[in-house]
């Protein structure tokens, strides 16, 4: 045997090892997660094809693979269950076209296989659509506040942008919708007026611990791709005012002693 086919490659194997390191190296990483999601690109336009890859590191019989896309407005596009491949792989098409998918930005497609741990996602950006509206502060609250609710919280943020804000009078909190572009910090201070007895944050509906809270002040450490940002305490304002209860009582009691005349006026007198 000739030892050239020893020492030579052919041209078309130049860098074949390194191509093969690489692939190893990107199977080990896929296997050490509980499930990774990628797609085949990055940038789509409307009306265009998502073909969604992905891998499992073990099969759970019976489960499926459950694929939720979220749009820029973060509101959920589609959901769809796919069944788990033998190889431990998992593929779907998406098709952009339709109302849901007409605003151009950053598409979330999140994956989830049996428990909150096994989950993952990927971003898509889809050009050549609506442009959808930003959110703006309103004029009465100044620079460096958001709007919940019609009340104004003082916030900074470093590594992402607070796109919005509401209040969950039912679990007592403050709901902030960031768009984390790295990891960075949220710091909010909600007067005791607004919010009071802070002594929990959830980050995208996780218990988080890179948190410090100094009485009605807390800063959250999150990381890139957070979504939302939930604090909780023993107190939030409800939606419906002070001021409002005491005018829809003041209505209601206008409205009895009206209907309690008219009765009065129309009985028959002796």
């Amino acid at each position: 045997m000739s030892s050239a086919y020893a020492v030579e490659l052919p041209p078309a194997c130049v860098g074949c090892a390194q191509d093969e390191a690489k692939a190893s190296a990107k199977n080990s990483l896929m296997q050490a997660l509980p499930i990774s999601v990628w797609t085949d690109k990055e940038q789509y336009m409307h009306n265009e094809i998502i073909t969604v890859t992905g891998q499992v590191a073990n099969i759970a019989s019976g489960y499926p693979v459950t694929v939720t896309v979220v749009n820029p407005l973060n509101s959920i596009v589609t959901i769809n269950q796919i069944v788990v491949a033998d190889d431990k792989s998992f593929e779907t098409t998406l098709n952009t076209a339709g109302a849901l998918w007409k605003y151009d930005g950053t598409y979330t497609i999140k994956v989830n296989y049996g428990s909150v741990e096994k989950s993952s996602k990927a971003q898509v950006e889809l050009i050549g659509g609506e442009a959808t509206s930003k959110p703006t502060t309103p004029s009465k609250c100044g620079p460096g506040q958001i709007t919940a609710s019609g009340q104004c919280i003082p916030f900074t943020i470093n590594g992402g942008v607070v796109k919005s804000a509401t209040l969950n009078t039912d679990d007592k909190s403050i709901v902030i919708n960031i768009d984390a572009k790295s990891d960075g910090t949220l710091t909010v201070t909600p007067t005791k007026k607004v919010q009071d007895g802070i002594f929990m944050v959830l980050v995208d509906g996780q218990e988080w611990d890179d948190v410090e809270i100094d009485g009605n002040k807390v800063t959250v450490m999150f990381l890139a791709g957070a979504e939302k940002i939930e604090i909780i305490g023993t107190f939030v304002i409800p939606e419906f005012g002070t001021i409002a209860a005491m005018i829809l009582a003041v209505a209601i009691i206008s409205i009895i002693a009206v209907s309690a005349k008219s009765r009065l006026s129309i009985m028959p007198r002796y």
